[in-house]
């Protein structure tokens, strides 16, 4: 099929690019926690295993089944077969510039380092407890935040007791440190 007939440009790879380049600070590497990069490697193996593999059989029947200009099955499984492989084109670049980091390593500091679960208050009194993730494992709803989070930067370095001062978006903010944990080192 020619190009000029396809709503996909050859820019999304370049699309990919940016976002993975845009996302890590220049000079910076991927860290992400052994969980998070395990997680990552779970869903590109069930792609390439499973949702590939299925959506190629729909996509082979769909196409035997003679006219392809108005057949769905074969339009929308060749649209979602471009979309599993862009994420597996993502994923293992993902995969290939990760920088493992096992927060166990700090267990029984105090000193909030990448993948410190740290409680916080700040000069209301609220209390929260974020842990500090790499990029890819990025959850904020629940208390997972980057490490290049301008939170996470000012509380890198800081100890159990500190008190530290940050540009938020919404003005200069400080915050005591109440505590720092990291998950206990896997028994052997």
């Amino acid at each position: 099929m020619n190009k000029a007939f396809v709503k996909e440009s050859e820019q999304d790879d370049d699309d990919d690019a940016a976002a993975l380049a845009l996302a890590i600070p220049a000079g910076s590497k991927n860290y992400i926690r052994p969980e998070g990069y395990q997680r990552i490697k779970d869903e590109l193996l069930q792609l390439i295993d499973v949702e590939r593999p299925e959506v190629v059989k729909i996509v082979h029947w769909a196409a035997s089944n003679g006219d392809r200009s108005e057949n769905g099955d074969y339009i929308y499984g060749k649209r979602r077969l471009r979309e599993i492989d862009r994420r597996i084109r993502f994923l293992t670049k993902r995969l290939d510039s990760a920088f493992i980091v096992d927060p166990s390593a700090h267990y029984g500091s105090d000193q909030v380092f990448f993948g410190a679960t740290v409680t916080y208050s700040n000069q209301h009194g609220e209390e929260r407890t974020i842990t500090i993730v790499g990029i890819d494992e990025l959850d904020p709803l629940n208390g997972k935040i980057s490490w290049v989070a301008p939170v996470a930067r000012a509380l890198t370095k800081a100890r159990e007791g500190d008190t530290i001062t940050f540009q938020a978006p919404h003005g200069v903010e400080e915050l005591d440190i109440l505590e720092v944990s990291y998950p206990a080192p896997a028994a052997d």
